[in-house]
């Protein structure tokens, strides 16, 4: 029997309410595999599966908060995660192999178990006043997102901010929530100072999908009216429509730039679903469970694109992928993008020289001076 034929389970198993992950499925780097086994015990040969599962948040001293990468294809080289692992839940997240690290599962771990690096303002406080440090542009929340959940009630995202604010240190943010409205009072004074820009990931305008896609993310509409809320006080913001799922959420592809552009975004850009490490078995049940009829069909076109196989890491190629779909995919975008006036503007730059650096609190007692 071809891989392939047992590529989807003949019984997926069943979702759970406010989940995207369908499994908890083992990291790659534990020793021993597990799998589920009916020893008759249940009721009816039925597993005792909770229909919800609960959120638990653990505190995280982080050693170092600033990421730095030399990736050609990605447009920024310093970025800041507060969380590690996302409520949101979205299924497609690349960020999801990461729970492995940690002994987790990349799947309802990854949504459920959730940690959050509290000594994050101190430690970025303490970066930028050290005598190296050279500023650059920071993206904030790129890996999980800095405004899920959990944010409105440790406010570490807020927190951040204030210090990058206070200090005018240029920063650019990406977000699936509504939350990133809290900030606002923050944001648009250094957004008159050229010092700050968002983006709003949406992709699909279909409520339904979306509610499958990505359980605990603001509904697309939601985040249209944030899009809206943003442009209106004077903050530069553009839609990242990421990914973009053949048969499944492409069909939105224009729809959802017309209406990020009708909203007040003035850039826009995409990205083709990537399925790294433990996310392509992950996305292949997911599909089993909320598209069965086309499943095979998604795949097929997503290796189309992947040189045969789920994914292809290369840097050339794994943001935008390859062959004739991509092709298509990339006239689409760019045709879209001309007619609806977006990417004229260039907000990519931030003006970094403003930046103070921060002062080391006097000591209490002179004599220390000498030392």
């Amino acid at each position: 029997m071809d891989d392939r034929d047992a590529e989807f389970p003949i019984a997926p198993p069943a979702p759970l309410k406010g989940r995207g992950a369908v499994t908890n499925l083992q990291g790659r780097y534990e020793r021993d595999e597990r799998a589920a086994f009916d020893d008759g015990w249940s009721p009816d040969g039925e597993e005792d599966v909770p229909s919800q599962l609960k959120t638990h948040v653990f505190e995280e001293q982080a050693r170092s908060i600033l990421t730095r990468n030399a990736s050609p294809d990605i447009p920024f080289s310093v970025s800041l995660n507060p969380y590690r692992g996302c409520e949101h839940g979205c299924i497609y997240c690349f960020a999801r192999p990461t729970h492995s690290y940690l002994g987790l599962s990349p799947g309802l771990d990854f949504e459920s178990r959730i940690y959050a690096k509290v000594n994050a303002p101190e430690l970025l406080q303490r970066e930028l006043m050290k005598k190296s440090y050279v500023p650059e542009p920071i993206a904030l929340g790129v890996n999980t997102d800095a405004y899920q959940p959990i944010e409105r009630e440790l406010r570490l995202t807020r927190r951040v901010i204030e210090i990058l604010h206070d200090h005018e240190h240029p920063f650019a943010a990406i977000t699936k929530s509504s939350l990133i409205e809290r900030d606002i009072d923050l944001l648009a004074p250094m957004a008159e100072r050229g010092q700050v820009m968002a983006a709003v990931t949406i992709t699909t305008l279909d409520a339904d999908i979306a509610r499958t896609l990505e359980p605990r993310a603001a509904t697309p509409v939601r985040r249209l009216r944030t899009i809206r809320a943003l442009a209106q006080a004077g903050i530069p913001v553009g839609v990242s429509i990421a990914p973009v799922i053949p048969f499944v959420t492409e069909p939105d592809f224009e729809r959802v730039l017309e209406a990020c552009a009708e909203a007040g975004a003035t850039s826009a850009s995409y990205i083709v679903l990537r399925l790294p490490w433990e996310v392509a078995p992950l996305f292949k049940d997911w599909l089993a469970v909320h598209f069965p009829q086309r499943a095979e069909r998604v795949m097929a076109r997503v290796r189309d694109m992947r040189g045969g196989k789920d994914y292809d890491a290369s840097f050339s190629r794994r943001m935008k992928g390859e062959g004739a779909w991509a092709d298509l995919l990339k006239q689409r975008f760019e045709k879209a993008v001309k007619r609806l006036g977006l990417n004229a503007r260039r907000h990519g730059i931030l003006d970094m020289s403003h930046f103070k650096k921060p002062v080391a609190c006097a000591p209490q007692n002179p004599q220390l001076d000498l030392f």
